[in-house]
């Protein structure tokens, strides 16, 4: 039996990132080589810690209609990933339809853990013995579902809930099974997207590893995706969602169409859970294009995950340098606001669909001094550059050994 594949267009984008919330205020950022990374001299107290580094979202407050008995349930990330939900979905002037609320939208959305707070009163809990910190809405704060289940109640969407938790896959994840939905007719709309918080937790995570960067004085400095002077990563926070429609649905409402989502490919090493593998990450990149049905010479931009450490770098490059060669220009966005962790696949995917359209790509901050492991890609780095690209691909990976890639069509 053959089954009817809908094509998946993205309507409405939108963010909450170090760089702003509107891409205007983003592509001016990136266009004036800014760094949204600091010092974080919060985080001095905990002594033990090598980095100082992260890249905050500052001066982020809900708005006044997000009272206190709809956002009880949420932490940083919750209100992070619900804000730019109500972004997107206005966006896609889907805001106050009532059709996304009679179940032909879902939801499918992602972080790497819920918020660190409500964690940390649990944690309380158990040193202490004592329940004082623990009310009826923690667990509702601390799970790791918590983006996807409250962007689902407080837009009262009814179809699936998808909800990814795959480290610094969980954006993608998102955003390629919600494209599945649509594509193989489950779901009419969805929303999808990832977010973090920003917590000294995550960025002891990879401390413990010797994979952050210690440039404390020197915060603009780094990360340096692919650069031979890089010493590690430095963590974000931030949000962003996707609004995906069934292409015909969505130009039967006259909606702007963005971009097409095409490919999505996703698979697993299957071997070590913090070590990259650079066949398996050529794989996923594969399979996206299979289920494009394009060849790799159709892909006129990569944008890297590209995290700045050793591992990750010159694995990703030597997967991309198999299939690509020098035809297809690379660029990271790592270096402007650090690694974003289970957003960053949202709002490394949103910048890229905006990079296409606008035909002008973002360079490779701090990429000064050229790894010579990392092979001979075309690495957009020191200026942007203007492409024309009916193609663009977005790959993420993440610690368990997942590997995710994204194919991108320029709307017609």
């Amino acid at each position: 039996m053959t089954i009817a594949r809908r094509r998946v267009a993205v309507t409405g984008l939108s963010g909450i990132t170090a760089f702003g919330r509107s891409w205007t205020e983003v592509a001016s950022k990136l266009e004036a080589n800014a760094s949204g990374i600091e010092r974080m001299p919060e985080w001095d107290r905990y002594t033990d810690l090598n980095t100082r580094l992260g890249g905050p979202v500052r001066g982020f407050t809900p708005p006044a209609h997000y009272t206190r008995k709809v956002t009880r349930s949420m932490g940083r990330v919750s209100l992070l990933a619900t804000c730019a939900t109500e972004q997107a979905l206005a966006h896609a002037g889907l805001l106050d339809d009532a059709t996304i609320r009679d179940g032909r939208m879902g939801v499918a959305y992602g972080s790497s853990t819920g918020s660190p707070e409500a964690v940390r009163d649990f944690g309380t809990m158990l040193s202490s013995g004592s329940m004082g910190n623990i009310n009826a809405t923690t667990y509702l704060r601390m799970m790791p579902h918590t983006t996807a289940a409250n962007i689902g109640v407080f837009f009262g969407l009814k179809g699936r809930i998808i909800p990814a938790s795959s480290a610094c896959t969980s954006a993608s994840h998102s955003i390629g099974y919600a494209y599945e939905a649509i594509k193989y007719g489950k779901q009419t709309m969805m929303v999808a997207g990832g977010a973090e918080e920003l917590c000294v937790s995550e960025a002891a995570v990879f401390d413990t590893l010797f994979a952050t960067s210690t440039r404390n004085d020197t915060p603009t400095a780094t990360p340096r995706p692919f650069d031979r002077d890089r010493d590690g990563l430095v963590i974000g926070e931030g949000a962003a969602t996707f609004v995906l429609e069934d292409l015909e649905h969505a130009r039967a409402r006259g909606a702007v169409i963005h971009a097409e989502i095409v490919g999505f490919g996703s698979n697993s090493d299957g071997d070590h859970l913090t070590h990259p593998n650079t066949h398996t990450m050529q794989r996923a990149m594969e399979l996206a294009l299979e289920d494009a049905g394009v060849p790799a010479t159709a892909i006129g931009y990569v944008n890297a995950h590209a995290t700045a450490t050793e591992h990750g770098d010159i694995a990703e490059t030597q997967a991309t340098w198999r299939l690509f060669g020098s035809r297809a220009p690379v660029s990271s966005f790592k270096g402007h606001i650090g690694h974003t962790l289970g957003a960053c696949g949202a709002i490394e995917g949103w910048w890229t669909i905006e990079m296409m359209n606008s035909g002008w790509f973002a360079p490779t901050l701090n990429l000064e001094n050229l790894d010579p492991r990392c092979g001979e890609l075309d690495y957009i780095r020191g200026e942007g550059r203007r492409l024309d690209c009916e193609y663009v691909l977005k790959n993420n990976f993440a610690f368990g050994g997942i590997n995710t890639s994204l194919v991108f069509r320029r709307s017609a």
